[in-house]
């Protein structure tokens, strides 16, 4: 059995994180270390992760189960895919990691399916990672960096998060789902509303919810920017570890009855109608029938927040009998080669390719950029969790959030349509096991297997240590809410070059300002200004390594997501935090130095940034951990651990 050590009046976060802990105490804000049992990749952050673990010269990997999946970059139109495909596949092979082949689905609906267990915790190089939290895990986006230190030792360090409990009662009503749920939840706490917290949800009303539509909730979890979100275990849960085959796995947890949390927000399921994010924001949410009748081009089922069984069931049963718009491009991608098996089976997936949808590989694909890019200026309905301003592929495309059910029944009707009057309610899909084959998973190990190495592989870039004082321009200042999206544009031009940093680093920022990168060689660097939750959205480290390949110093704003923030810290850039009204202190016209450096990082103490034209000066905040203090004085996580070893 699963025990708990000690506490009383425990929510399950900490119940499960307190079982991990190694280091540090269950005090919100404070440093903690846990143990890890899983981890994940995928190969849009997986190449950097392996090269970083490949640096560290570790043999087997540390934690009980590691798994490499191939679902991002699955678009062969060169070598450079496949090769990395081949970099991750002969590592996974030389340091006992589960390699999932390209087709077998996307990774954290396989991770789902396959592995996830009430209680472990998980770590993946990926910012939704907390869907597994549907199964009792406490499970967590991170950069790649913070991932491989993970396979080598079996430790993530992180600062502790509170615990906001969102209390669901009341039942929905017909043609009301998860996707619903969770954008409720942003309209109510907003893109930035989870920084630094674990959603945790509680309520009769999670009775009304099956294990895949709590994976939905948890998905979009990452939307809010919380460090993760889970529900507690029941009879669901169990239901769907025996349609996997592991109703072994299963173990009851759940909150003591007088458990506190830091904040609550309640909900009634009965209350909610379909909801949609509207672009570019998935918070940006509004009730579905404010959209009624507004003209589409383009419908996308699929993605890691709604590729579910229970969702492609739900898409064929509004599809079937019935035809795709002339006006619409639907396109559909199961979540896994399970799921993809069943469809073909039941024979939904006639349903489906009958109205004339297209299917898809298992895997990413049009969420992130990787094909299907919208009509230009047009209008694209996607069950997928981001819709930032030129994700789609197309610049001046508009996406908008929402669920199986809308998306169908709006490609359909050729336009925006919540209205489910000529339907009946749709049944949950009947738990039958899954069909598994285990031929999409590779695991093989082989501690002298060679490594590899296709010429699209570049080394992983490597900072500078500290120095007192830096003097250098302003390179670029941006707004409110920029994601790693504007940093790194991730599309199908450029996610083939993920192991490629060098070249990456010419299209930096490029949608945001075309000229930063000219202007950042021609500065030998600089430091960039940013508005309030900077650096949201994805986990991917790149925002982070191309910055630090550009010799950027620092990064000034207002406030930081919390994945982006831990990646400057692991490559050495300086993460400082101002007060608003200092925001136009900076103007790119002048040059400025950032004085006491070594004595703010040591101390936490304000950092005094001067403006060396007009003679002004204002203070920054810098508040490190004392783990995060030896990173930055040494230029980062792989300078530290390479020269005083990762134990400190």
């Amino acid at each position: 059995m699963y025990t708990i050590r000690g506490g009383k009046n425990m929510n399950l976060a900490y119940k499960i994180l307190n079982n991990h802990l190694q280091k540090g105490e269950l005090v919100a804000g404070t440093p903690i270390a846990i143990k890890i049992d899983q981890t994940l990749t995928q190969d849009s952050t997986g190449t950097m992760a392996y090269l970083q673990l490949e640096a560290m010269n570790v043999g087997h990997v540390a934690v009980e189960k590691a798994v490499a999946y191939i679902d991002h970059n699955m678009l062969q139109t060169g070598f450079e895919n496949m090769d990395d495909h081949e970099f991750i596949r002969s590592v996974a092979k030389k340091h006992g990691i589960t390699f999932s082949r390209p087709g077998n689905g996307v990774c954290h609906q396989l991770q789902l399916e396959n592995f996830s267990k009430p209680g472990k915790t998980l770590v993946g190089s990926d910012s939704h990672t907390p869907t597994c939290g549907a199964m009792g895990m406490v499970a967590i986006g991170a950069g790649g960096l913070d991932v491989a230190v993970a396979m080598a030792t079996g430790t993530y360090y992180l600062s502790c998060p509170s615990v906001l409990q969102v209390n669901l009662t009341g039942k929905r009503k017909p043609f009301v789902s998860a996707k619903d749920v969770i954008l409720k939840v942003l309209q109510e706490l907003s893109v930035k509303g989870g920084v630094n917290k674990i959603v945790e949800y509680t309520g009769e009303g999670i009775k009304d919810l099956s294990l895949t539509e709590r994976a939905t909730i948890c998905n979009m979890g990452a939307e809010l920017g919380a460090t993760t979100s889970v529900f507690p275990t029941d009879e669901r849960t169990l239901d769907y570890l025996k349609q996997q085959g592991r109703a072994e796995d299963y173990v009851e947890m759940s909150a003591d009855e007088d458990a506190t949390y830091d904040e609550r927000l309640d909900i009634d399921l009965s209350t909610l109608e379909p909801m949609v994010a509207k672009p570019h924001s998935p918070d940006a949410v509004v009730s579905a029938t404010e959209l009624e009748g507004m003209p589409i081009n383009q419908v996308v089922i699929g993605s890691c927040t709604n590729s579910s069984l229970n969702d492609m069931m739900h898409a064929a049963a509004i599809l079937k009998g019935h035809r795709v718009n002339d006006n619409v491009s639907l396109v559909i991608a199961p979540g896994s080669s399970s799921i993809l098996a069943m469809l073909s089976e039941n024979g939904a997936l006639a349903d489906m390719i009958h109205a004339g949808a297209r299917i898809l590989e298992c895997g990413c694909g049009p969420c992130i950029g990787m094909g299907q890019a919208p009509l230009s200026k047009g209008v694209s309905l996607r069950t997928i969790n981001r819709n930032f301003k030129g994700r789609s592929g197309t610049n001046d495309a508009s996406v908008y959030l929402v669920s199986p059910e809308v998306a169908a029944l709006s490609a359909i009707k050729g336009c925006f349509s919540s209205d489910f009057s000529d339907y009946e309610a749709l049944e949950e899909v009947p738990m039958t096991p899954f069909i598994k084959n285990p031929n999409y998973f590779i695991n093989d190990y082989d501690p002298n297997h060679e490594v590899y190495m296709g010429p699209n592989i570049k080394p992983v870039p490597r900072g500078e240590k500290l120095t007192d004082s830096y003097t250098g321009k302003m390179v670029l200042k941006v707004g409110d809410n920029i994601s790693t999206d504007h940093i790194v544009p991730s599309d199908s031009k450029l996610l083939p070059y993920r192991s490629n940093v060098p070249h990456l680093a010419k299209f930096s920022f490029y949608k945001v300002d075309p000229d930063f990168y000219k202007r950042a060689v021609a500065n030998n660097g600089g430091f960039i200004v940013g508005g309030d939750n900077y650096g949201q959205g994805s986990s991917r480290e790149h925002a982070a390594l191309v910055p630090n390949y550009l010799k950027i110093k620092a990064v000034v704003a207002l406030s930081f997501a919390r994945i982006h923030r831990s990646n400057l810290i692991n490559n050495g850039i300086l993460p400082l935090v101002i007060k608003k009204e200092d925001y136009d202190f900076f103007n790119d016209q002048d040059s400025f130095t950032f004085h006491n450096l070594k004595e703010s990082v040591e101390d936490n103490k304000e950092v005094v940034i001067s403006n060396d034209t007009t003679g002004k000066t204002i203070n920054a905040t810098l508040t490190l951990s004392k783990r995060e203090k030896v990173m930055i004085e040494y230029g980062g996580l792989l300078n530290a651990i390479k020269e005083i070893g990762g134990d400190f």
